[in-house]
């Protein structure tokens, strides 16, 4: 049975290099008008948690969400998919420093620069100032966590250094662990905290 996790395992297949004619035949199938290119899977945990939130099926929409394992990957993605490949109409979320990538990939395929939704400096930034220190704290109290982040606070490296940078570092040092939290702080969030990025991408999608 076709779904998006099939699409996706394709789609990043025919980027590695690998025949095109499956991603062709799912899109089809599924009806595909729209891709979101993210850099990665804790980005799709954020995107596919408000999704589920607003009760909005993505997949039902004709929209895929495709993570493509790093912006340096956009260009690739973006031939394949957009204008001058399956004809879907492009949009992203990416962090600031590289937008640039996202830029190039996109005009290079005719697909508009302004679909492309910008993180400040990236989407768990966004996340922890939407929330505030205290909520994020509550939340990784919550999720069990809270040792292990009082025993990052303690390094000497972090001495000094702004709370919510503290709590986007800890979010990246244990693999899993930006993925989990994508979902979490999306979920912790009310309507009106959404980050104006994720929120623009839905209001794109």
């Amino acid at each position: 049975m076709a779904d998006m996790g099939s699409f996706r395992d394709t789609v990043t297949a025919w980027a590695a290099g690998g025949p095109g004619d499956p991603a062709r035949e799912l899109a089809e199938r599924l009806s595909l008008r729209a891709a979101v290119l993210l850099e990665g899977l804790s980005d799709l945990a954020a995107v596919d948690a408000l999704a589920a939130a607003r009760g909005r099926n993505l997949e039902a929409e004709g929209v895929c969400v495709v993570p493509m394992g790093g912006a340096m990957n956009v260009g690739r993605f973006a031939r394949l998919l957009g204008p001058t490949g399956l004809g879907l109409r492009l949009t992203g979320l990416c962090d600031v420093r590289e937008h640039g990538f996202y830029v190039r990939g996109f005009e290079r395929t005719g697909a508009a620069r302004h679909d492309i939704h910008v993180c400040t400096a990236d989407l768990e930034d966004e996340l922890i100032r939407a929330l505030g220190v205290a909520r994020v704290t509550d939340l990784v109290r919550a999720e069990g966590d809270l040792r292990p982040l009082q025993t990052f606070l303690r390094q000497p490296a972090q001495q000094g250094r702004p709370a919510q940078q503290q709590l986007r570092r800890f979010l990246g040092t244990k693999k899993g662990r930006k993925i989990h939290y994508g979902r979490v702080l999306v979920e912790a969030l009310a309507a009106d905290q959404v980050p104006a990025p994720l929120e623009d991408l839905f209001a794109a999608v």
